[in-house]
């Protein structure tokens, strides 16, 4: 599969991905307050653990390659996750002087991420 239909199966993945983000981020701050970039910490979080488990049922060929990284690994989860508004949220905490926050937000959203994304792959990849 090549062409338009890829470019589409990425918009329709963007656009869910984008307003799936805004609801968490919405949600999020309604539930905890604007205190701690937990909108951006959610969606880094879910958005690494469902990347984990895409890539887990395409290495076990489970799924097609396209159009699903094109539809979700590209289109849905490049909407949902911003590693760009991690950065923005960390140097924003800095410059507020809130170097514990900007720490434990480093820490939660690259540790927790990358932990999350190998549970996905083994949780894709268990046999069943």
């Amino acid at each position: 599969m090549t062409g338009i239909k890829l470019y589409l199966y990425v918009a329709m993945g963007g656009a869910t991905g984008a307003c799936l983000r805004y609801f968490i981020s919405e949600s999020m701050i309604k539930l905890l307050g604007k205190g701690f970039p937990f909108a951006t910490l959610t969606v880094n979080i879910l958005g690494s653990l469902m990347l984990g488990v895409l890539y887990g049922l395409l290495e076990k060929e489970l799924i097609v390659v396209n159009p699903a990284k094109s539809l979700i690994g590209i289109g849905f989860l490049g909407a949902l996750t911003t590693f760009s508004t991690f950065s923005l949220d960390t140097l924003l905490l800095l410059q507020q002087g809130q170097w514990l926050k900007a720490t434990l937000n480093v820490f939660l959203n690259v540790i927790g991420c990358v932990f999350v994304a190998y549970l996905g792959m083994q949780l894709a990849m268990q046999k069943g």
